[in-house]
Formats: structure tokens, sequence, C-alpha cells
């Protein structure tokens, strides 16, 4: 069973950082894309961002500059570092992992989601 376990959410003012961190663990072979979505009350989930196992990197227009996504291959874990926060960045962040299994089956899987909240 494959979980990815979120940190790192909370609230912070306009301006303010934060760094989300969400960790793969279980039985599986090997991590390709993982990446950050959000959804806001409301509207749709979204992408936020998403890196692949080489470290190729894709970013939404509204966190260019402002969001950087990293991750350690080693810790099956995906990072997503949050400056220069707008109120609009308020949301439920979710982890999510495309992950390939023992029997060389791709599978996504999604955290439980954490709340990031941006006060003006």
């Amino acid at each position: 069973q494959v979980q990815l376990l979120e940190s790192g959410g909370g609230l912070v003012q306009a301006g303010g950082s934060l760094r989300l961190s969400c960790a793969a663990s279980g039985s599986f072979r090997s991590i390709n894309t993982m990446g950050w979505f959000r959804q806001a009350p409301g509207k749709q989930r979204e992408l936020v961002a998403t890196i692949t196992s080489g470290g190729n990197t894709n970013y939404a227009e509204s966190v260019k500059g402002r969001f950087t996504i990293s991750r350690d291959n080693a810790k099956n874990t995906v990072y997503l570092q949050m400056n220069s926060l707008k109120p609009e960045d308020t949301a439920v962040y979710y982890c999510y992992a495309r992950i390939v299994n023992s029997r060389w089956a791709l599978n996504d899987y999604w955290g439980q989601g954490t709340q990031v909240t941006v006060s003006s």
C-alpha cells in the first residue's frame, strides 16, 4: 500500500513563505512524476507544479517566479517552497505521485491535503 504523507501547511501573512513536504512510503519500484495541486473553496483542483524523476519541472503561470518544486529521489520526497505568498494562494494543497508498482503498472496517488491560508 502506497501512502503520501504531507506536512508544512499553515497560516501565513501575505508576502510570507511556507515549505510543503510530501514523502511517499510503501512498496513500489519507482516514482515517475511528483507534484502539487491545490483546490480553493468553490473551485476545481488545479495544477501548481510538477517534477519528473529527471528533474524537469512545470509550473502554473500564477506561481512562476514565486514557487519552487524540488525532490529528493533517495527519500521519495517532493517539496514545494512557496515565497511571496498571496491571499489567492489560499487553498488545500494536495501532493501527487505517479508510481510504478511491483507489476510495472503506473498508478496515481494523492495525499490527504494540507491547508495553506494566506491572510491579507
